[in-house]
């Protein structure tokens, strides 16, 4: 019988972070499977950009742990983590005069060693990273001079020269106009379909989620408020205690994936209404 804990290849366990005085993780467990896309989905401040900045160790909780393959990350070299989990987070910087082709490089910094600064796997995987991400023609222009949407197809470049087998990527989408959503998730999706590369990503669009999830996570208020695939998550119930907001669920035509069509939002209590009327 296969241990069930061989299948996931990551696992957060009772995991509880604050900044300050404020609970942002709650004792969250989520166990993410090896091979597979996990879309975190939730409402604003729920401690979904959190979680991915603790699986890859740029925030440390005060209780719990985070397990890479059954080993806790705390005991990992920073190279060693930085070599098998890729993040790109939230509004990333970096220097404006910094060229496409500079800024992508410094993903295969985690490759390279004192003996051998840059090699021709190194090139290889640059070019890969541009070409798939469709910022080949960019290179050598700084990235202060890129559209939001351009710098955020050279962030996701870096992250892909990285060559981790686990990618993690906080609202990949954002800034990008619908062909070029399209083209990012079909990208992520060839990642994980045909390199096996387990994949988390957060987004806060539900249609995109049900669309490319293997698995749905829901985060309210810090904790797991549900899990599983698309269509067992994708229920009109849910999206009201999770989001607070009436929809309606019907299946896309074309791909067969639940699709949500918000209605409103879900009625205040009387007494927030008196208060609003009052105010107004």
């Amino acid at each position: 019988m296969t241990d069930d804990r061989t299948q996931h290849r990551i696992a957060v366990e009772n995991l509880t972070l604050a900044y300050g005085t404020t609970r942002v993780l709650d004792a969250l467990t989520l166990p993410i499977e090896r091979g597979k896309v996990t879309v975190l989905a939730g409402p604003n401040g729920c401690g979904k950009s959190t979680l991915l900045r603790a699986i890859r160790r740029l925030l440390r909780g005060s209780a719990g742990q985070v397990l890479l393959d059954d080993v806790d990350i705390d005991r990992m070299s920073g190279k060693d983590l930085a070599l098998q989990i890729g993040l790109l987070a939230q509004s990333p910087s970096a220097p404006g005069d910094m060229s496409v082709e500079e800024l992508v490089r410094l993903g295969r910094y985690p490759h390279q060693t004192m003996m051998q600064p840059w090699s021709p796997r190194d090139a290889e995987a640059v070019e890969r990273a541009m070409a798939g991400t469709g910022v080949t023609g960019l290179r050598t222009r700084p990235i202060s001079s890129l559209s939001g949407g351009q710098l955020q197809r050279v962030w996701i470049a870096l992250v892909l020269a990285q060559e981790t087998d686990v990618i993690c990527l906080d609202e990949p989408v954002n800034h990008l106009d619908i062909a070029h959503q399209l083209e990012c998730l079909d990208l992520v999706k060839r990642l994980n379909r045909e390199h096996g590369r387990t994949i988390v990503l957060v987004l806060h669009d539900l249609n995109l989620a049900a669309r490319y999830a293997d698995q749905l996570v829901f985060v309210r208020e810090g904790r797991i408020a549900a899990r599983g695939t698309p269509a067992e998550l994708m229920s009109a119930k849910l999206i009201e205690d999770v989001f607070g907001v009436h929809a309606t669920i019907i299946t896309d035509p074309v791909h067969g994936s639940p699709v949500c069509i918000p209605a409103s939002r879900k009625a205040m209590s009387s007494g927030v209404d008196e208060k609003v009327a009052e105010a107004v």
